[in-house]
This record gives C-alpha cells, sequence and structure tokens, in this order.
C-alpha cells in the first residue's frame, strides 16, 4: 500500500487514527498501530508477513540472549543475529545477481530459482542489524516486550521507505508517549507536504524522464541533460516526499522518528551532500562499516580502501544491479578527489560551489536510474559528446511533455531553502484560517492529481 493511494487516504489512514484515538488506553493504541501496521506490509505481498514476523521473533530472542546470557551465549547469539540477517538478505536479494555475474564471467549456467523479494527488506534488516549491534556494544538495552519490538520494527509510516530508525531513538515512545493537537496538526501539515512532492512534483517529473529516455532519436544533448536534471529532482520529491509523510504521521501517533533530508541540493561539497542526503542510511554506515573499519584514522591505503568498501556496499544496498556498484563507487572516487585533489574548491564563489556539486550528483543519479549498460553508455555518451536536440520531434511524440514542464523550476525552487524564506503571518486567528485553508487546498489539489493518475511508485519502495 502507498502514502499516495486513494486507499491509504481515504480508507487505512481515517479508519487506523479513528481507531487509535478512541481507545484510551497506551497498550490499545499500539495494538492498533501493530495490527494496522502488519496489514499495511501484508497489504500487496502477505507471502511476506510471516517472513518479518519470524525475523522479528528470531532478533528479539537473539535480542534478549545477548543482554542476559554468559559470554558463550552471548557471542553464539550474536553471530546468530547476524548470520540470519546478513544471509537472509544475500539470499533473497544478492544471490541471483552474483549467480549471473559468475555465469556472465566463466560461461557455467547457473539456473537458480528467483525468489521473491519482500518489500523493504533492506530498510528492515539494516533496522533489526543496529539493534543487535547496540545491544551487544551496550548501548541499549534488549526490549523485553515482543509486542513493543514488533513495534518497532513493523511501523508502518517507515516500514517501507525509512527513515532507518534505531531501536534507542524510540524506545520510551514504544510504551509512553505524549500526544497533543499541536504535535498533531504540525504532524498532518508535514505529511500534507510531503504528499505534495510527491504528486505534484516527483510524479511529474517522472513523466518527463521517461518521455525523454523513450525517444532516443529525437534525444540529444539538451535533452538528455534536462531528463538528467528531472531525474535529480525526482528522486529527492519522490524520497524526501515519503520522508515527509512518514516523519508526519509519526507525530500524529506520538513518535519522534529522525530527519532524513536537510537541503541536500544546497551543498557545497559532495561529502556535505551525503550529510544531508538520506541521512539515517549515511550514519549507520559511517556508524556501523565505516568507524569499525578504522574510518580515517588508518594509513592513507586502508583509507582509500575503506571508502571504497563502504561506498560500493552503499551502492548494492540500493539494489542487486552493477550500475548501483558503479554509482557508489562513483560517489566514493569523488570523496576521494574531494579530499586529496579539489582541497582549495572552498575558494571559488559558492554558488559556483553549489552548482559544480549539484552537476556531479545529477550524472551520479543518471548512473543511478539506468540499470541496462547500453542505455546507460547511450546516455552519458550523449551528455558529453554533442548532438542536437529534436525538441519539435518530443513535443509531436508526446504532447503532455509541455504541461508537465513547469515541475522543473517549480523543482528547483523548492528543493533548495528559498522557500522557507517566504514571509508568512505566523500568529492570530487570520494567520491559523489562511494556513489551514492553504493545507487544504493543497490535499485537494493532490486528491484531484492522484483521481486521474497513472500508477507511480516510490522509487525507494523495493530497496
Amino acid at each position: 500500500m502507498l502514502f499516495s493511494s486513494l486507499t491509504f487516504l481515504y480508507a487505512f489512514l481515517p479508519v487506523t487514527v479513528l481507531l487509535y484515538f478512541l481507545l484510551p488506553s497506551p497498550r490499545w493504541r499500539s495494538g492498533v498501530l501493530v495490527a494496522a501496521s502488519l496489514v499495511f506490509y501484508a497489504w500487496g505481498d502477505p507471502r511476506s508477513l510471516p517472513l518479518l514476523i519470524g525475523t522479528a521473533l528470531l532478533v528479539w530472542l537473539f535480542g534478549l540472549g545477548i543482554a542476559e546470557g554468559s559470554e558463550k551465549l552471548r557471542r553464539c547469539c550474536f553471530a546468530l543475529a547476524l548470520t540470519l540477517l546478513i544471509g537472509s538478505l544475500f539470499l533473497l536479494k544478492y544471490l541471483n545477481f552474483f549467480a549471473d555475474t559468475f555465469s556472465a564471467l566463466t560461461g557455467i549456467g547457473l539456473h537458480l530459482r528467483r525468489l521473491a523479494l519482500p518489500a523493504a527488506i533492506s530498510f528492515t534488516t539494516f533496522q533489526l542489524l543496529s539493534y543487535v549491534i547496540d545491544v551487544k556494544r551496550g548501548d541499549v538495552p534488549a526490549e523485553k516486550s515482543f509486542f513493543r519490538f514488533l513495534l518497532y520494527i513493523s511501523f508502518f509510516p517507515q516500514l517501507m521507505q525509512g527513515p532507518i530508525v534505531r531501536y534507542g531513538q524510540v524506545a520510551d515512545e514504544l510504551s509512553r508517549r505524549q500526544h497533543n493537537w499541536d504535535s498533531a496538526l504540525s504532524g498532518a501539515r508535514r505529511f500534507v507536504r510531503g504528499l505534495a512532492k510527491k504528486v505534484l512534483l516527483a510524479d511529474s517529473l517522472a513523466a518527463l524522464v521517461a518521455s525523454i529516455y523513450s525517444a532516443p532519436d529525437a534525444a540529444g544533448t539538451g535533452a538528455l541533460w534536462l531528463a538528467g536534471l528531472c531525474y535529480t529532482l525526482q528522486i529527492y520529491f519522490d524520497f524526501s516526499g515519503y520522508s515527509d509523510m512518514a516523519i508526519g504521521l509519526g507525530l500524529v501517533f506520538g513518535f519522534h522518528l529522525p530527519e532524513n533530508f536537510r537541503h541536500p541540493y544546497a551543498s557545497r561539497s559532495v561529502s556535505e551532500f551525503w550529510r544531508r542526503w538520506h541521512m539515517t542510511l549515511s550514519f549507520w554506515f559511517r556508524d556501523y562499516v565505516y568507524i569499525p573499519l578504522g574510518g580515517n584514522r588508518v594509513s592513507r591505503t586502508r583509507y582509500l580502501l575503506n571508502i571504497l568498501i563502504v561506498w560500493a556496499l552503499t551502492g548494492l544496498w540500493h539494489g542487486a544491479s552493477w550500475n548501483f556498484v558503479i554509482w557508489g563507487l562513483y560517489n566514493g572516487f569523488l570523496l576521494l578527489l574531494e579530499k586529496f585533489v579539489l582541497r582549495r574548491r572552498d575558494r571559488l564563489p559558492v554558488f559556483f560551489q553549489i552548482l559544480l556539486t549539484f552537476a556531479l550528483v545529477t550524472v551520479g543519479w543518471v548512473i543511478f536510474s539506468l540499470p541496462d549498460a547500453a542505455a546507460l553508455t547511450r546516455v552519458l555518451r550523449g551528455m558529453f559528446l554533442f548532438s542536437r536536440t529534436d525538441w519539435q520531434g518530443l513535443v509531436l511524440r508526446d504532447a503532455a511533455l509541455l504541461a508537465k514542464l513547469p515541475a522543473v523550476p517549480l523543482g528547483l525552487l523548492f528543493s533548495f531553502p528559498l522557500a522557507e524564506k517566504l514571509r508568512w503571518p505566523k500568529d492570530g486567528v487570520f494567520a491559523a484560517v489562511l494556513e489551514s485553508g492553504l493545507y487544504l487546498g493543497l490535499l485537494a489539489l493532490c486528491i484531484v492529481f492522484l483521481i486521474g493518475a497513472s500508477f507511480h511508485p516510490f522509487i525507494y519502495f523495493n530497496f
């Protein structure tokens, strides 16, 4: 089930909110959230639900063993938990990928059964891994209640696409949550902003990308850079829109989920960009992979290796395809280039620093978006070896192209913090009525777009 579906907006969410606030007991309210979360997860593929519950149960038991057992039991439970989580992720998501790669390199045909990939397996696995590691380190106590642990791992606002929530960030709120009108209203408004990002901007930008890439004969250098720009904006509004909706819904139910984006396209360097983009994933790799490998407190050769390992794994986390690995290594290479070669880039005017970073990130997103090697090669060649764009042919091929173009300047405006600097009246009855009216109008506009739209799933839905 998608947040941007009429089923969710007209049925699932209102029923869940109504049941939640009608029940006075915190335990019953948590029960509503657990039941709603399991229904939400099973909506698209009920076969994945036993795997989610079974894995959560085993990890919960292993966590108790790690926290309360003897030293030998602690090590055994920790090893079993890591084997279960990493092994199941490899088996379900990566086994066929590596088998196909081996077959292509050796000519030995490995015909393995294609297993269905459970939704959001990478997100849930990383949350469970962080829990196990934090319990082993003594950073958090083991959760004694499986009911609360299941709520932590299945909480539907962040279940499918994050943010990646660590147990310590919500441990207290699993049993004791504060509810007030201001927080709920703030959460509802943030949900509407996220929905607008997805429906009004990301989906329109997606149509532009698809239209340009589907016309290789007409799309020259200008159009291919336009498609790269559109995808760069699309993936931001798609994913940050989901994060806004998740954080907003969390506030409605009394949870404070971590921020995941902080205007990344305003970054002056690639390293700054990754401190602002998908922050919960970046911090996860920093704390659980990069620092344990030695971080930057090692020799230069080892440091280079650490960066490449972390970014190869970051690419693989996004999907079992070589374009993701290349994308990850591309970002690792840019970070190394900034550290050892482009040390004086801060002498450039701020505008040019931001523009250069934006262009480099855009090329990365082109690599990210095209799993087909031939298509990727053709697009990159077309972007950097000039060829004329047949704009008239593109428009004649897809007349709706012009109607989607306003999403580009709007996307640029709202991807930078410029819009936040607009002065709105904040105090008084008139300001409150005006703000509420604007949000209701924005929600109505989103629903109008959803009624007439084709199916546009979130980009990160299967990660």
